[in-house]
């Protein structure tokens, strides 16, 4: 029997054996299977070991594809633009800072340059398995801050495949020049588009069409050639195969088949992302921990301490909470898998010091134990840090969550250029990323091709008429999309500033389509440089006075939209068709006292998204409101009359009980009312302003109670009545409308 069998058998006894043992002990099956990695491995003489450990190693390169692939299934693109801002900025700040913690620390100790880069990247992000493992053996998966942490793990997962790819850039190019940097960038940028984008188009294409041909087995089979051919194709271009994997994960995200090749595709990702953690444990040598062990012990705190502290500064730049701040930010004191991922790219590249990858190991284990009791340390930390605050700071952390709640206001002309311009710049970029594969292609399969049947000279030209071809259907989107859009008709007539400056823009697209066309023209054709502007511009207005090309290329789009549409459209239309009628079933769900969907309309709760039910009545005070609208509101103590599925009720009955405000919650009242005096200064643009004119109701949300006299009494404001200088006006309103009207008189 061949040996790479009998290891596999054997460390998938041990492996076994630990993790039911940490499974009773309530810890992460990932330390287990590092536990059983460091007991089958080499190191450890008490035990019997591997006889090959680089076939263990080729099986862990497959888990760590497996599970960049099941990464990517679960990812989509679109999740991150419903985020906003918030997230993204976290993840961000604390990747960057945590980069920046990882530096220092190997700097003290002298390593070198490389292992400055890969140890930040290794510490930047945390594991997204312990905290969710965390979160459900605390109870607190369904907290409104654990949402918040969940959303930023996903994207440092996200980045940090981006990381992979630049790491991987910088340790071949051994160059860490700005103009080398912005290269790589380019080019991942380059191959992002071009995959998801024809993998988008031709993927579900090819799986509608197969469709009566595929059944679950055929399914797997076709989902996993697909993940290791991008995942080999990644390795050709210079990237990692985990890059390519995870790629084509998400590819097939956006598939109608994405839930069934999830639940195929489970079963490998757990066999074999068991045999990659058993490999990191392998690596764990008890001779380097001994010699490490202040290393060791400093990466811990600076982990530990980093996260406590950047990341819950990060979170509060986004938040504006302490105590929702300080709860995520001490969530997230480890780090996992990816650490072991970019450990594991470090050494195959061979950039990395030896020593590096177990001290990360030791660290993993370390932290990931310490994390359940810093998430329990969390709201205590928090309250010490709101008591301990000065009554002026905590005014100005206040006043900032305030400013923050404020809604930036902007004119409908800038809001219609953002659109205008947003929407350009995304076509162009993807239709220039189609446009450069297909030139590529174009040159290295079609010229050699022509030359090769018809000569140098008219190979040339047959080439150049083929390339252009197959660019028109493309380069007509860049010239033409957008160019009779309502905010185009807009801004046109919105004043002569911006229609010029609109004007200015279509001629830039024109000029860029122009410019496509001249470089084929020019590198495949030795006519005078005067035919050949004459010929490109020909070119370019045959290309936008056909009706052919133009047909085609809205096909193309819409084929490419409809296929990215298609989860989530199935998921909006299909409840319908799972659901039997013989399933459904009239039930009550009470809402309790002290939740927090009294005061929600309908419509905000959206209860026929998120529990597939529908509201039939409302119950209050033995009065019934029957098939209320979405602007009607529910309070603590009504009796919702839901039509659902079974399950679908108990789903919100279970929620309904778990979604009410904290004592410190209930005891806080956000929106009280406060009364202030304003005095109006000569610069004051109230002044010679009446009410009628202001309207302090709908522009400030606030309510001038009267304007007090020389003698101190206070007389009620006419509707007509002027502001003059010197005036103390007395204003009610929310503090947070109080704070703008004050910086805007």
């Amino acid at each position: 029997m061949s040996s790479l069998i009998t290891d596999l058998s054997y460390i998938l006894v041990v492996a076994s054996i630990v993790t039911i043992i940490f499974k009773k002990l309530k810890q992460p099956l990932v330390l287990g299977y590092i536990v059983a990695g460091f007991l089958a491995g080499p190191h450890m003489t008490y035990t019997p070991s591997v006889s090959s450990v680089e076939g263990i190693e080729e099986w862990s390169q497959i888990g760590v594809i497996f599970l960049m692939f099941c990464l990517g299934l679960e990812f989509s693109f679109k999740k991150i633009v419903k985020m906003g801002m918030k997230p993204i900025i976290t993840a961000l700040m604390v990747m960057g800072c945590m980069i920046g913690v990882g530096g220092m620390v190997a700097s003290l100790f002298g390593w070198s340059s490389m292992d400055k880069l890969f140890l930040g990247g290794m510490l930047s992000m945390s594991s997204t398995t312990i905290i969710y493992k965390a979160f459900d053996d605390l109870g607190l998966r369904t907290k409104r801050f654990a949402s918040g942490v969940i959303s930023v793990l996903i994207l440092e997962d996200i980045l940090g495949i981006l990381l992979m790819v630049m790491l991987s850039a910088l340790a071949v190019s051994r160059t860490f020049e700005g103009t080398e940097l912005i290269k790589s960038l380019m080019k991942l940028g380059f191959f992002l588009l071009l995959w998801f984008m024809l993998g988008i188009y031709f993927i579900p294409l090819l799986l509608r069409k197969a469709r009566r041909y595929i059944n679950s087995e055929t399914l797997l089979v076709v989902s996993v050639g697909l993940c290791f051919f991008l995942a080999v194709s990644a390795k050709e271009v210079g990237y990692s195969p985990a890059f390519g994997a995870f790629m084509m994960g998400s590819i097939l995200a956006e598939t109608l088949e994405a839930e069934n090749i999830e639940k195929g595709v489970s079963s490998l990702r757990d066999l074999f992302g068991a045999v990659f953690f058993v490999s990191v444990g392998m690596m764990v040598e008890p001779s380097v921990l001994v010699e490490y062990w202040l290393p060791i012990l400093v990466l811990t705190l600076a982990v530990v301490l980093g996260q406590m502290f950047f990341g819950s500064l990060s979170f509060f730049a986004a938040s504006g909470n302490i105590q929702t701040s300080v709860r995520s930010g001490f969530s997230m004191v480890q780090i996992g898998e990816f650490a072991f991922i970019i450990a594991g790219l470090g050494q195959e590249l061979g950039v990395t010091s030896n020593f590096l990858y177990p001290v990360v190991v030791a660290v993993s284990i370390i932290t990931t134990f310490l994390t359940p009791y810093s998430i329990k340390l969390a709201p205590l930390a928090a309250s010490r840090i709101e008591k301990s605050m000065s009554s002026k700071l905590n005014s100005i952390v206040k006043h900032g969550k305030m400013l923050s709640e404020v809604k930036e206001k902007r004119s409908e002309t800038s809001e219609a250029w953002q659109r205008f311009i947003t929407e350009v710049i995304a076509q162009t970029a993807a239709y220039t990323t189609i446009i450069v594969a297909l030139e590529l292609f174009s040159l290295a399969t079609l010229l050699p091709l022509c030359k090769h049947f018809l000569g140098e000279y008219y190979g040339n030209l047959l080439c150049m008429v083929l390339s252009l071809l197959l660019l028109a259907p493309c380069i007509r989107p860049i010239v033409m999309r957008k160019n009779h859009s309502i905010e185009k008709k807009f801004l046109v007539s919105s004043g002569k500033t911006n229609a010029f400056l609109m004007h200015l823009v279509l001629f830039g697209k024109f000029l860029f389509g122009f410019i496509i066309i001249y470089n084929v023209v020019e590198f495949l054709s030795s006519f005078w440089w005067g035919w050949k502007l004459l010929i490109s511009l020909a070119v370019l207005l045959l290309i936008v006075a056909s009706r052919i090309v133009k047909f085609i290329s809205i096909k193309v789009e819409r084929t490419f939209k409809h296929n990215l549409r298609l989860r989530e459209q199935k998921a909006t239309l299909g409840y319908g068709r799972k659901l039997r009628g013989k399933d459904l079933q009239i039930g009550r769900v009470k809402v309790p006292q002290h939740s927090k969907w009294g005061g929600k309309t309908l419509a905000q709760l959206h209860f026929g998204r998120t529990d597939r039910i529908h509201i039939v009545s409302i119950i209050r005070s033995g009065h019934r409101i029957n098939i209320p609208g979405g602007n009607h509101r529910i309070y603590p103590g009504d009796e919702l009359e839901v039509v659902a599925g079974i399950e679908s009720i108990e789903s919100l009955r279970s929620r309904s009980e778990q979604e009410v405000l904290s004592v410190q919650e209930r005891n806080k009242d956000e929106h009280s009312m406060t009364l202030v005096s304003l005095r109006l200064g000569e610069s004051s643009p109230l002044i010679g302003q009446t009410l009628q004119d202001i309207d302090f109701r709908k522009k400030y949300n606030c309510m001038v109670v009267g304007v007090e006299d020389e003698n101190g009494h206070l007389g009620i404001v006419q509707a007509k009545r002027q502001f003059q200088q010197g005036d103390i006006v007395w204003i009610v309103g929310e503090e947070a409308d109080l704070s703008m009207l004050e910086m805007a008189i």
